[in-house]
């Protein structure tokens, strides 16, 4: 509860009233200072009573690609024994603000109010927490109060068409060792989990289950399964700000289309973001979530991939600026380079695009073996 700008000036001038009329002898102006004054407690009065609410906040949807529409639901029910006048609402949308004037309403009723979110910027962008306003009818006070939770809207980059980066070859058709892991059958043992309805009986871990007390399956992964690893450059010195935008959007639309493929994903970063998925609609989800939160936060002078590393297995893409030195990734033999920003000239292995837009383009153009 707080004085508004025109409580504080009315208040102000009951001082000065009083004042110069004690000094005059003006019994006039105390009078109209006690007033004023009156108005001003009265005002504090009204705005410490709070209505008796309950409200309701949703995000809809709670994902969403970056620009595209997104909607807040806000539901309020009366439970009081009384109606109340209504009053503003304040949602905090990431960076911004939105007010909701609520109407009146009548005991045990409600209402819906929809607002758009913006989803301008990618990230996990919080909505809330909501505060309520209560002015007095002369705007003299106004009483805050905060209710509700914070909500998350996380805003994707940009998904952009292209083709999935299925350029390797199942793993044992690579020349030279494989070490991602060793090739040893048809069939390679990944985990030991609890079991779940539907899996197969035949795959039980006895010996787990016995020291665990619960069902144990081994879960297998096919060694010929094809895999792709992108690699986004997230040093300060590789980019600007607006080109790192458009390198996550390739980052995203290839790990995207190439989940959805078939493949086995996987996201590096040079801070140790190690994101490695299996395929599919629900877990591209997880590799979408890191690329909502990842930044340019690696320190300068930092190697874009650690230099005892071995190379990840299957196809693999570095996403960097357009002039920036591969350093020890150039070890590992990318089989795309693929170069953000103007300025940059391509050379053999190499796509050299002004933003993510240009890339899609060039990669759709000559298509991946």
């Amino acid at each position: 509860m707080r004085l508004t700008r025109r409580g504080i000036a009315v208040l102000a001038g009951a001082v000065c009233c009083y004042a110069f009329g004690e000094l005059a002898g003006y019994p006039l102006f105390r009078a109209i200072a006690g007033i004023a004054a009156g108005a001003v407690v009265a005002s504090l009065a009204v705005a410490l009573w709070r209505p008796k609410v309950e409200i309701r906040r949703s995000v809809h949807p709670e994902r969403i690609e970056r620009g595209k529409p997104a909607l807040a639901t806000l539901v309020v029910t009366n439970d009081g024994t009384r109606p109340h006048r209504g009053f503003a609402a304040n949602d905090r949308l990431g960076d911004e603000g939105h007010q909701v004037q609520v109407r009146p309403l009548q005991p045990g009723t409600a209402a819906t109010y929809h607002y758009e979110l913006p989803t301008h910027r990618r990230g996990k962008l919080p909505v809330g927490p909501l505060v309520l306003n209560r002015f007095d009818p002369f705007g003299l006070a106004r009483g805050d109060r905060t209710v509700g939770g914070v909500a998350h809207l996380w805003a994707y980059p940009r998904l952009h068409a292209v083709r999935a980066a299925g350029a390797g070859f199942p793993r044992h058709h690579y020349d030279g060792p494989v070490t991602d892991p060793p090739l040893r059958g048809s069939w390679d043992l990944r985990a030991v989990r609890e079991y779940m309805l539907g899996d197969e009986v035949r795959h039980l871990h006895w010996k787990a289950s016995a020291r665990t007390g619960k069902l144990m399956v081994r879960e297998y992964a096919d060694p010929a399964q094809l895999r792709f690893t992108a690699v986004l450059d997230t040093r300060p010195e590789s980019m600007d700000p607006e080109v790192f935008e458009e390198a996550v959007e390739v980052a995203a639309s290839l790990l995207y289309s190439s989940a959805l493929a078939g493949q086995h994903c996987r996201l590096l970063t040079p801070t140790g973001v190690n994101t490695a998925v299996d395929s599919g609609l629900g877990v591209a989800r997880v590799l979408l979530d890191e690329l909502c939160l990842v930044a340019q936060d690696a320190p300068n002078g930092e190697p874009l991939v650690p230099l005892k590393r071995p190379r990840p297995g299957g196809t693999l893409a570095v996403i960097t600026g357009a002039r920036t030195d591969l350093g020890a990734a150039s070890r590992w033999r990318p089989d795309y380079v693929i170069r953000l920003g103007a300025g940059g000239e391509a050379t053999a292995g190499e796509l050299v695009a002004p933003d993510a837009a240009g890339f899609v383009r060039l990669w759709n153009g000559v298509g991946v073996a």
